[in-house]
């Protein structure tokens, strides 16, 4: 064990070697504050595993995160989103998306198609159209609002999506993200999604904010908050108070 010398002071008597020896082994801090903790644990580095194997790159048209814009639309006027149906918008691109990923499920999920066959001619949908109210919001900071709706899969995971409209009327995706939707937050060009973990008293968030040069709304930051609901129930996180 080393031991640990305070430095010289003027004037000051020398401290006895031993009386050091004996503080410093007993646990007590010695003159200058210096303190021993104890066995701190040993430091692990951390171990790769699998580190040969490596998934491929997406090929064309198999990125979810990248903007595309939605066939089949017509042009919006005044680029005003305000009355664009957000079941349509949703549809054609499922629709499209379908097409092309063929069912690998990469950029919707293969359920979709059969969930919206439950919406009817109505403007809403009907009461079993899983595609939820569009709420319109600017995320992009050019002063014209996105559409954000969700398809909700089953009782549990669901599809958020988002979309903008560009300079020539065009409507694009912006954003697609499939998860367990327990919350969703706007906040300025910010968008956090609430999921559940495993531990039912944390839940997890992910931030996405509007990239300019990249045209999407890219995952900005990624952590973990305190369950707003029962932490002792078990039951998944739930941002109700």
């Amino acid at each position: 064990m080393r031991t640990l010398f305070p430095p010289g002071r003027r004037g000051a008597a020398a401290v006895p070697v031993l009386a050091v020896v004996l503080a410093a082994a007993a646990g007590c801090a010695d003159v200058e504050g210096v303190q021993n903790e104890g066995d701190l644990g040993t430091v692990h580095a951390p171990r790769t595993l699998w580190k040969d194997v490596h998934p491929k790159p997406p090929g064309p048209g198999e990125r979810p995160g990248a903007a595309a814009v939605v066939p089949g639309l017509p042009k919006v006027a005044g680029l005003s989103m305000r009355g664009v149906n957000a079941l349509e918008v949703v549809r054609a691109d499922v629709t499209s998306a379908t097409a092309q990923d063929d069912g690998s499920g990469r950029l919707v999920d293969p359920r979709a198609v059969q969930r919206l066959a439950l919406c009817t001619q109505a403007v809403d949908g009907g009461p079993d159209c899983p595609v939820r109210p569009a709420v319109l919001a600017d995320v992009t900071g050019n002063g014209r609002e996105e559409l954000i709706t969700a398809l909700d899969l089953d009782g549990r995971s669901s599809e958020l999506r988002v979309y903008t409209v560009r300079d020539d009327g065009s409507i694009a995706r912006i954003l697609s993200r499939r998860g367990i939707l327990e919350g969703v937050e706007v906040a300025g060009k910010h968008l956090a999604l609430r999921e559940p973990t495993s531990n039912p008293k944390k839940v997890s968030v992910s931030d996405y904010v509007w990239d300019p040069e990249a045209g999407v709304m890219n995952l900005s930051q990624l952590t973990l908050d305190e369950c707003a609901g029962a932490q002792d129930s078990g039951v998944p996180c739930s941002t109700s108070s």
